[in-house]
């Protein structure tokens, strides 16, 4: 019997069917996601001026770039989990939030500003928002390795690294709503920053907790 046969006669004789680590990824963030969205409620909250921040283009582009993280972070992470996969095929996508922060500064430094620049980079929230992000990822952190871990990735600790980008993209996200600094300078700053620390923390955890 030649191998490919044998292999679909296993899996035919199989009953218990292996979950899509997208699927279990999906339902690992949404079990997740109502902790930390309470956790920012009850710490945070959104901000006060919320209705007329809407108003303001750079307060729209915070969503959009961490949204656009932690959705390229996903695509990447999902590649990852394959013991095939490379970074090379699909870690293009993490410059697309890159881009857009760029853009943002671009044309915030084309706009006349009241404020000097370095008092919009260093804003009025910079400690609470390297401390927020990374405590509001970890329930999001633990969901996404749960899910990772139903694949099987060659590079556990760059897996890793991809869970702490995915739950860091979302809970800056949450942050985003709270935070009255709305310059891209500052979100460059403090919220790479705060990434930054998650990402770590994920590539550490995922060398261990992600390893096949």
């Amino acid at each position: 019997m030649e191998t490919e046969q044998l292999i679909r006669t296993l899996a035919a004789d199989n009953p218990h069917r292996v979950r899509p680590v997208g699927f279990v990824l999906a339902l690992a963030l949404l079990a997740a996601a109502p902790v930390s969205l309470a956790m920012f409620l009850i710490t945070l909250g959104v901000r006060p001026d919320v209705m007329t921040a809407m108003h303001n283009p750079f307060f729209d582009l915070k969503f959009l770039i961490t949204l656009a993280l932690a959705i390229s972070a996903i695509a990447v992470g999902l590649h990852l989990s394959r013991p095939e996969a490379s970074l090379r095929d699909r870690g293009w996508l993490l410059l697309i939030p890159i881009g857009i922060v760029a853009a943002g500064i671009a044309g915030e430094m084309m706009m006349p500003q009241r404020l000097p620049m370095m008092t919009r980079l260093i804003g009025h929230n910079s400690r609470v928002c390297t401390l927020a992000i990374p405590l509001l990822s970890l329930p999001l952190l633990a969901g996404t390795l749960i899910g990772l871990r139903h694949g099987a990735p060659a590079r556990p600790a760059l897996a890793g690294a991809m869970a702490g980008l995915i739950s860091a993209g979302f809970a800056a996200t949450l942050y985003a709503s709270h935070c009255t600094d709305d310059s891209p300078l500052f979100v460059v700053t403090w919220y790479t920053i705060a990434t930054a620390i998650v990402t770590a923390a994920g590539a550490l955890i995922g060398a261990k907790v992600l390893r096949f």
